[in-house]
């Protein structure tokens, strides 16, 4: 369940520090009712960064499936081999 504090919380930082690193989710500020900003550790940031790019990356490669940018990986990993001596 994400955890919703409102701005004037801030102040309190190492306790804000400790939900942060509790919680393996974003913490959500709100300003004057209102959503705001939102907070994490530096673990989930990461992690989440890491699955964006993963995420991207497939996006790429099925737009490039769509596109015809393929090739057979037999003659890919063949040209490779060649090239780097293996």
């Amino acid at each position: 369940m994400p955890q919703i504090i409102p701005i004037k919380d801030l102040k309190n930082t190492s306790e804000i520090s400790d939900m942060c690193h509790r919680s393996d989710e974003p913490i959500y500020i709100t300003k004057n009712g209102y959503g705001d900003m939102v907070i994490m550790g530096m673990e989930v940031y990461e992690n989440t960064m890491r699955q964006l790019a993963v995420y991207r990356d497939i996006g790429v490669s099925e737009q490039q499936i769509e596109t015809g940018h393929v090739r057979d990986a037999r003659i890919a990993l063949t040209e490779m081999r060649k090239k780097h001596g293996l």
